[in-house]
This record gives structure tokens, C-alpha cells and sequence, in this order.
């Protein structure tokens, strides 16, 4: 097989889209990715480097690598969103992602209440019927209001495709960049309170 005797300083990665041949849309239909991730494979399976050189040998396996990672992320639809917006530069996290919600305030704070009062009856030994029971019922709550979410980033993913499919100005996509940002966020937040509750019901 012919492999380019390409440095490692002198190959610089493609972005994941490009390595299946993909535009840079959310939408993607997952029996042609597989297709496409086992032709890859295949090509820069060791067996086809028997007797390359120790530089393409590197290549090959560098290369295999970043195409496992590309796989795993575009196989899933909210890595796939938050690697777009990586690749356009629009994902912000830090100081806003941890920051509740403003119309969430009010739940976010009687659910915290009602895991430290959780914490300090296992520590005593109380009853907890009363208090798993309103967990449960809050951890449902936020379930519900995940699953929310991420039907708000898949509609917000078919009008990014619609926005590309157009070649709308970048306005009207850095606006998108900016709905799926936010939503992203929210998602995080929500799913890490979902996770606290399920850990404390352990």
C-alpha cells in the first residue's frame, strides 16, 4: 500500500468531517458512516504496513487513531454538535456552563435542599422513604426537562443543515452556533443535577 513518507510535524490532522468526506452538517446517516469507518479501517489495518517504514507504520497508526476518535464522535449526536461548534470556534464553557438556569432557580434550589437533608439522614440514620421519594420525583422532573433539550438541539441541528444547504450568511449561522451553545450548556447543567440525584438514591 502507498502511504506518503509524510512527517509527523508535516501532517496535520483533518477535522473529523472531513476524514468521512462529510460537510460540516449535524444530520448523518449512521449505516454509511459504519461503511465508511470499516473501508478506513481496513486500509491502515497493520496488516498493510508489513513492509512499510517505521515513519509510515507511525502515520498509520496515528491515523487509525484519530479515526477511531472521529467515529466515536460523529456517531453520537450531541458530541457531533459540540465538535462542530469546536471546530467554528463557538464553544464556551467555563464560567456560564455551571450557572443554573434562571426559570430553573427555584427547582435547582429545593432540589439541593432536599439532598442535603438526604445526606444528614443517612448520617443520623433516619427514615429516608419520605426523602428518596421526593428525589425521585425530581430526578424524573429533570429527566423530563433533559429530554426537552435534546429535542431543542436536534430541531436547532436540522436548521443548521437547512442554514449550510443554503449558504446562509454567517450571521444567520453564528446565530445557530449560539442557540446550540446555549442549549448545550443547559444540557450539562441539567444532566450533572440528574447525576447527583442517582448517585445520592444509590
Amino acid at each position: 500500500m502507498n502511504m506518503p513518507a509524510t512527517s509527523k510535524t508535516n501532517a496535520p490532522a483533518q477535522d473529523y468531517f472531513a476524514i468521512f468526506g462529510l460537510p460540516r452538517k449535524l444530520w448523518i446517516e449512521m449505516n454509511g458512516l459504519e461503511q465508511k469507518y470499516l473501508q478506513l479501517s481496513w486500509k491502515l489495518h497493520p496488516d498493510n504496513f508489513v513492509n512499510a517504514t517505521e515513519e509510515e507504520r507511525e502515520l498509520s497508526l496515528r491515523r487509525s487513531s484519530e479515526l477511531n476518535d472521529a467515529y466515536r464522535t460523529l456517531e453520537d449526536p450531541v458530541a457531533r454538535v459540540e465538535y462542530l461548534l469546536g471546530l467554528e470556534n463557538m464553544r464556551k464553557e467555563g464560567e456560564h456552563k455551571q450557572q443554573a438556569p434562571p426559570e430553573l432557580l427555584e427547582e435547582v434550589f429545593e432540589l439541593n435542599e432536599s439532598l442535603d437533608e438526604l445526606r444528614e439522614a443517612k448520617s443520623a440514620g433516619d427514615d429516608l422513604t419520605a426523602l428518596k421519594s421526593r428525589l425521585e420525583s425530581a430526578e424524573k422532573n429533570f429527566g423530563e426537562k433533559l429530554a426537552e433539550v435534546d429535542v431543542q438541539l436536534q430541531e436547532t441541528a436540522r436548521d443548521w443543515d437547512a442554514v449550510v444547504d443554503a449558504n446562509a450568511d454567517e450571521p444567520a449561522r453564528k446565530k445557530l452556533m449560539a442557540r446550540m451553545n446555549e442549549l448545550l450548556n443547559r444540557r450539562s447543567y441539567i444532566r450533572n443535577l440528574v447525576v447527583n440525584v442517582q448517585k445520592e438514591l444509590l
